[in-house]
């Protein structure tokens, strides 16, 4: 049990001269972004996810074969423009790969600013979102979640994707020592678990109960916070830069 405390305490509050350095808690808030903005596209957006791909693979057969409630436009623009994101990302990550404060700084940047223009459409749309504010929220935001997925994946910190949690809580249960494992990272996954659960919980209470464009208010704070953060802690020649 000391051992799983002693995960979530470095996973949010890293010792100096760590591995990773600040990217684990910096990590950790892109978690909640993605719990946030996907709570805003699926209640408000209908039955699509903007972070989430695995989800829209599964809403996309769903539609195809015409359930009410899914969308074969939806769900495909959410791809083709997450793809479009992660493309992006990739050359960011392939220029300042060699420093990854810098990467996490620029890309983090560059998602405030798709979920600026996400904000200011959400806050003009009204309530319900008409297919003309529809899509091009789908796009900024899917826009912006594909390049925090291409980022997360460069960074290479274990068990820290910000999005795909279906690998984490497997490694919970199969790496645990009931399971005959050693129980590692089990504190940081289940922090990771934990922060995108809190997003979209966060996020559903602003959608239902104050006003839609909280969430993505809400989560462009977040996304300053991190690419200030990064900015400033990756200064310097530290060791966790390095890839």
């Amino acid at each position: 049990m000391s051992r799983f405390f002693t995960d979530v305490r470095e996973t949010l509050l890293p010792r100096p001269g760590g591995r990773h350095g600040p990217l684990p808690p910096l990590l950790v808030g892109l978690t909640v972004v993605t719990g946030l903005v996907d709570a805003f596209s699926y209640l408000v957006l209908g039955h699509v996810f903007v972070a989430n791909m695995t989800g829209n693979v599964v809403f996309l057969g769903f539609a195809l074969v015409g359930t009410p409630g899914f969308s074969i436009a939806a769900s495909l623009v959410a791809l083709v423009t997450f793809w479009l994101g992660a493309l992006v990302g990739g050359r960011i990550g392939a220029r300042l790969g060699q420093h990854r404060g810098r990467l996490l700084a620029t890309a983090a940047s560059l998602q405030a600013a798709f979920v600026v223009v996400a904000v200011i459409l959400a806050a003009v749309s009204g309530r319900p979102v008409s297919a003309g504010f529809r899509y091009p929220l789908i796009v900024s935001l899917a826009l912006a979640m594909g390049v925090q997925n291409a980022t997360a994946r460069k960074l290479a910190v274990p068990d820290l994707t910000t999005t795909v949690l279906t690998l984490t809580i497997t490694g919970i249960a199969a790496d645990s020592t009931v399971a005959g494992g050693q129980g590692s990272s089990t504190g940081r996954r289940v922090v990771s678990v934990s922060s995108m659960l809190v997003g979209a919980l966060v996020g559903a209470v602003f959608v239902l109960h104050v006003a839609i464009a909280l969430p993505l208010v809400t989560a462009l704070v977040v996304l300053v916070a991190v690419a200030g953060g990064a900015r400033l802690l990756g200064r310097g020649d530290a060791d966790w830069v390095r890839p």
